[in-house]
């Protein structure tokens, strides 16, 4: 079973109030089960002088700490506007966000990429297909995460094997830009905006699975490598910064 991105010809469009969102949305609904874990552990500490209990509330504490702050540097490079030289991102911020992301998680994390800066919109992709690609194995597994070639021509492809695997519901609509019923929810719109981002990028995204594992493939579209109807290149550069320093490192 295989599939592109490139199916339907009529594509939703989102006006940027209804996407910025929907991406916010996501964020949220990200970080507000380990912010609430947090609370949670604030509120034994204060009320509970039993010293298992307290030290039970202080590991709880620290491993939300943790996940929270994971999955805000990821989702700052994935969705935001952080990029460590401009139009640029670097493949080790994103390996080592991508594996903080993972890191309390039943999902392993194989990543073999240049060491190099790759455009912003590159990595971006990579960085959400991550993500899609951990929802293809739901009983959790390996993703093996491997970049070739350089940042104007890449290879990106994730392997993600595991028990029950299955290429996630809808994700090839969404990506295309053509979900089912033509509307998107906070619960679509990761793939729904990867698929923007890859459109963005000049790449196709495209789905395969066997047995255990499911392949996700991006390449340059055939516009992208030098075919009639070649798009102007965008100029990533002039786009805003979140202007925070290019350090990603995890709490």
């Amino acid at each position: 079973m295989s599939g592109s991105m490139s199916g339907s010809t009529t594509s939703l469009t989102l006006d940027a109030l209804d996407l910025s969102a929907l991406l916010c949305s996501r964020v949220c609904h990200d970080v507000i089960s380990p912010i609430g874990a947090i609370v949670n552990g604030l509120e034994v500490l204060e009320d509970d002088d039993d010293p298992s209990m307290r030290e039970f509330a202080l590991e709880l504490i620290r491993k939300s700490a943790r996940t929270a702050s994971a999955r805000v540097q990821f989702a700052r490079i994935a969705f935001g506007a952080a990029g460590s030289a401009g139009a640029s991102i670097d493949l080790a911020d994103a390996e080592k966000v991508s594996r903080a992301m993972f890191a309390d998680e039943k999902t392993q994390i194989a990543w073999s990429a240049p060491q190099a800066l790759f455009p912003k919109n590159k990595v971006k992709l990579l960085l959400n297909l991550v993500v899609i690609a951990s929802s293809a194995i739901p009983r959790g597994g390996l993703i093996d995460v491997a970049v070739t070639g350089d940042g104007d021509s890449p290879r990106l492809v994730l392997r993600a094997k595991g028990s029950h695997a299955r290429i996630p519901p809808h994700v090839e609509a969404l990506i295309a830009g053509t979900p089912e019923g033509g509307t998107v929810d906070a619960h679509g719109i990761l793939p729904f905006y990867a698929g923007l981002v890859a459109r963005a990028a000049a790449m196709d995204v495209r789905f395969a699975i066997q047995g255990d594992e499911v392949t996700v493939t991006a390449t340059p579209t055939e516009a992208a490598v030098g075919l009639p109807g070649a798009p102007a290149p965008s100029v990533e550069d002039e786009r805003p910064s979140d202007s925070a320093p290019p350090d990603t490192q995890l709490a």
